[in-house]
């Protein structure tokens, strides 16, 4: 029996549970149809540790997923398959945007189409913050090839945590999505292409680099973009205040384009290429935080990913390694799921621990990442279902 860990958001107070629900040993603890109405107890036995067969769940999820359908469509006969879990539907996001940048005036409406997956990204992160910042934070087995797309979705996923932060209304950040999606359509092959060599940019590849902002904005408008705030945004993100950036040097830099600039830089630098093995999350924050003197943006960095952000592999005080899987009001101390036990042996099962106690408290980052070449995130987070539309 393979169990996953039963998410807060699966269960609900007044109604019957769907499923049998066990401790990390298979225990039965609450049996399938149990009404559940006592809040305190549930988390209780949330902070414990509530499990769900794997089977249960994914079937319980078809069933979901079937009924959405005949709601939706009234066809009995239509064919029903699993229910994405939130994980495939980011997933899916490499190969959408793969689809909607690499011709983008084949089809009419442009601007809408960027606009639609700009909102499905939006949906997706608010399902659960943590999960997002995980998948930018983990990317062990990242794809060379896709480098590019995947770079672009997170840095995305970063500026709707700054820009929240900083307050900003919904469609400002709206435009700043849309911008972080199309920053590098010009470069988005050679982005692939750089990040899988082992020597540094040719003068040819360089060229192409210095010119992309340029071409970008250029390509945008040629598919209808006339939105002056998307495009500044875009042809700027490489621009400093001080004149040392490009394609022009320009010291009168927008702060759309500012926070562009450090969500693209922060990811980045934690993202795996050939040539650049990529930083640890809390040394790249550091250095956003050193740049930018502790201004409001780095400030907002820090606040939303934390220190030691969801998907920063951790050594803890009591010797066990551990995975973060949820931020805290404390930057320095968010919630750990261990995957080894104190003398660093791999265990089955994962057990999570307040990191703001000291005996669980993080010591430092670790060394030896082997153990998280085959580490699916059901793991740590369970089977998390999500209520997000197909991506257009």
């Amino acid at each position: 029996m393979k169990l996953l860990r039963l998410p807060r958001a699966q269960v609900r107070l007044g109604q019957t549970l769907p499923w049998n629900v066990r401790d990390e040993a298979g225990t039965l603890l609450l049996s399938k149809g149990h009404l559940v109405v006592d809040e305190k107890l549930l988390n209780e036995l949330l902070e414990r540790g509530a499990f769900v067969d794997e089977v249960e769940a994914r079937a319980v999820a078809a069933e979901v997923a079937a009924a959405k359908l005949l709601i939706s469509s009234g066809d009995p006969a239509k064919s029903v398959g699993k229910d994405p879990s939130l994980f495939e539907f980011w997933d899916n996001t490499t190969e959408t945007l793969k689809a909607l940048l690499a011709h983008p005036g084949s089809e009419p409406d442009f601007p809408g189409r960027v606009q639609a997956f700009a909102q499905h990204l939006v949906q997706l992160f608010d399902s659960n913050p943590d999960i997002a910042i995980y998948r930018a934070v983990r990317q062990d087995n990242a794809q060379n090839f896709y480098y590019g797309y995947t770079h672009a979705v997170l840095t995305a996923m970063t500026c709707i945590l700054i820009s929240r932060h900083l307050g900003w209304p919904q469609t400002a950040t709206m435009t700043l999505v849309k911008a972080a999606l199309t920053m590098n359509m010009t470069i988005f092959e050679l982005q692939g292409q750089m990040a899988a060599q082992d020597h540094p940019p040719r003068d040819k590849q360089r060229a192409a680099l210095l010119a992309h902002p340029t071409q970008a904005r250029e390509l945008l408008e040629k598919n209808g973009v006339n939105d002056a705030a998307w495009l500044d945004a875009v042809v700027q993100h490489h621009e400093h205040a001080d004149g040392t950036g490009y394609p022009t040097g320009c010291t009168e830099v927008g702060e759309m384009a500012s926070v562009l600039r450090a969500a693209d830089v922060l990811m980045a630098k934690i993202a795996p290429r050939t040539l650049h093995p990529c930083l640890a999350p809390k040394e790249a924050i550091t250095q956003l935080y050193r740049d930018d003197k502790g201004g409001p943006l780095s400030a907002a960095v820090v606040k939303e990913l934390g220190v030691y952000p969801p998907g920063d592999f951790v050594k803890l005080a009591s010797g066990e390694l551990g995975i973060v899987v949820e931020r805290t009001a404390n930057a320095r101390a968010p919630i750990v799921a261990s995957i080894t036990d104190c003398a660093g042996k791999p265990v089955p099962k994962t057990v999570r621990h307040d990191t703001a106690q000291a005996a669980y408290a993080i010591v430092g980052a670790a060394s030896d990442k082997t153990l998280l070449k085959r580490l699916a995130p059901e793991r740590l987070y369970g089977f998390a279902s999500a209520s997000v539309a197909p991506a257009p």
